[in-house]
């Protein structure tokens, strides 16, 4: 545990991407088994102790310090883990300072209840010092927030013991932690992990091939093929058959996220075995009542993250696939195959396809470039981010590679807001106000109209920028609410956002998607900001 502790640590302190790549195939090389496992599960958020919530840590402080000194300090601080390891008090009569393993404390997270929470819990923190006591609410609660993504920690890993990448990522979803199968074969040089004689017969995640950005110039259209880049999320839709005949369908998502429960009526409705790319989409309703093709991501998010689907759901917002690339099909492995020859395939099984759940992303055709270009400019539609560039003789190969496949995404929306609340951040940034609630004018200020929110963002500005708006927050602050700072309407930031819909659970009766902050305004006065009519006009639902 005192390993793992002082690697989340220098994690939360390490803003650089190959230090923590760094830090993290260090861990990996020198932890014992399981122990690394478990720290590669909890990192990557593939571990859940039910039993633990920030509220139970809450409870237990607030029954230690004095309630007051928790609330200011909980505010001050940011962060809940943080805090607690660091009001802990010491117990009086310390417990051993022997080391416990990582594998021993998950085993006795995974055994608490409710009920038995209250009680075991100090007993863990009372053996540990800050950071370990830090180390350890964070596993438990879940949300490590130190800047590691699943990819990132499968880069590590691949680091550590010099394997591919790709191969990591493959093994990596048909296997449960603490991984002893893939430490075995990467460490310590065992067969990969295909102990299981069905393996190969489990619907299995593939790795993704992703694209580089387009920046500058352009590409001759005569090598490559474009399409549109859908505004949903990038599936994989995975089915096939084990050695006793019977058939699975699995969803996943970009990261390799089984996310099947969430979208239940795609699992029937593959009827060959094939490992299929595309975007997941929901329908929108035309006039009369009628489909009328893929509805903007917000529809979408209306479903994403959900553990139960209603029915009232499954029937106002059915999800669909818009195919983009064959895997696998019929036995046969495409991967390897021009984009060309797998365009022609998928094109072919289409037929074999029901309509109601899948359709073919359409080629753009243009007959230059600078057509093409023109023809990105004038798209709108809600669903569309951009246009993919695609190299007709590219092979599928997991990951980016340079000159294969490029996103070319629309120009931004820009608009001006006024910056309405400030929430301090997490991790490094706790100490910061950085997540700005920001709002437009519902009319004329200067008759009385007020701001009403229509989107909040926290990236966008350097950390310059970052200590010039927090001194502004502290300076201006009207009301406190918790963690959250209402200040003064006066600070205006130029907003970049991809699109704008309707949303319910909005005051404005907007919703921004994807918004960032473009340029900080200093020299703009707060009542030249954007109106909510201004903003409304850009509504494509």
């Amino acid at each position: 545990m005192e390993a793992f502790a002082a690697l989340l640590d220098a994690l939360v302190y390490t803003t650089s991407r190959n230090r923590k790549l760094a830090l993290l195939a260090d861990y990996l090389r020198a932890a014992p088994d399981p122990d690394r496992g478990w720290a590669l599960a909890a990192l990557t958020d593939g571990l859940d102790f039910p039993a633990v919530k920030s509220s139970t840590i809450r409870n237990l402080m607030m029954e230690r310090v004095d309630p007051l000194l928790w609330n200011l300090s909980r505010d001050f601080v940011g962060d809940t883990a943080e805090t607690a390891s660091l009001l802990w008090p010491e117990p009086d009569d310390p417990a051993p300072q022997d080391d416990l393993s990582l594998t021993e404390v998950v085993a006795r997270l995974s055994a608490l209840t409710r009920t038995t929470a209250p009680g075991e819990l100090p007993r863990l923190l009372d053996r540990l010092d800050a950071k370990g006591r830090y180390a350890l609410i964070k596993l438990a609660t879940g949300g490590m927030r130190v800047g590691i993504s699943a990819r990132l920690a499968k880069t590590a890993f691949a680091q550590a013991f010099a394997v591919a990448v790709e191969e990591v990522e493959e093994y990596w979803h048909a296997l449960a932690p603490p991984y002893s199968e893939l430490f075995d074969w990467a460490a310590k040089g065992g067969p990969p992990p295909d102990l299981d004689p069905n393996f190969a017969n489990i619907p299995r995640f593939r790795p993704f091939m992703l694209a580089h950005p387009l920046e500058d110039g352009a590409v001759d259209l005569a090598d490559y093929a474009a399409e549109w880049k859908w505004d949903g999320i990038r599936v994989q839709l995975v089915r096939a058959t084990n050695s006793e005949g019977r058939s699975e369908t699995r969803v996943y998502s970009r990261s390799g996220d089984d996310i099947s429960a969430t979208f239940p009526e795609l699992l029937g409705v593959l009827p060959f075995d094939a490992v299929l790319d595309g975007e997941l989409l929901v329908q929108g309703t035309a006039q009369g009542g009628e489909s009328g093709g893929a509805a903007s991501f917000n529809a979408l998010q209306q479903r994403l993250g959900r553990k139960t689907v209603s029915a009232r759901m499954l029937r106002e917002s059915p999800a669909f696939v818009r195919l983009y690339d064959v895997l696998l099909a019929d036995g046969q492995d495409w991967r390897e195959q021009p984009w060309e020859s797998r365009r022609a395939t998928l094109e072919g099984l289409m037929p074999r396809l029901p309509a109601s759940h899948f359709d073919l992303s359409a080629l753009v055709e243009a007959d230059d470039f600078a057509a093409l270009a023109a023809i990105r400019d004038t798209a709108r539609d809600a669903a569309i981010e951009g246009l993919m560039l695609k190299r007709r003789d590219s092979p599928y190969v997991a990951g980016r590679k340079a000159a294969l496949w490029y996103k070319w995404k629309r120009d931004p929306l820009l608009i001006d807001c006024v910056m309405m609340y400030a929430q301090r951040g997490s991790g490094k940034r706790s100490s910061f106000y950085s997540d700005y609630t920001f709002g437009c004018w519902n009319g004329d200020p200067d008759t009385g109209a007020e701001l009403l929110p229509v989107g909040k963002a926290y990236s966008g500005f350097t950390d310059a920028e970052l200590k010039q708006i927090d001194k502004f927050v502290r300076q201006n602050t009207l009301n406190r609410f918790g963690p959250v700072r209402e200040v003064k309407r006066e600070l205006v930031f130029e907003v970049a956002f991809d699109s704008v819909h309707t949303s319910k659970r909005h005051k404005s009766g907007l919703a921004m998607r994807f918004p960032r902050i473009h340029r900080i305004r200093w020299d703009k006065p707060a009542h030249e900001a954007d109106r909510i009519e201004g903003l409304r006009a850009l509504v494509k639902d």
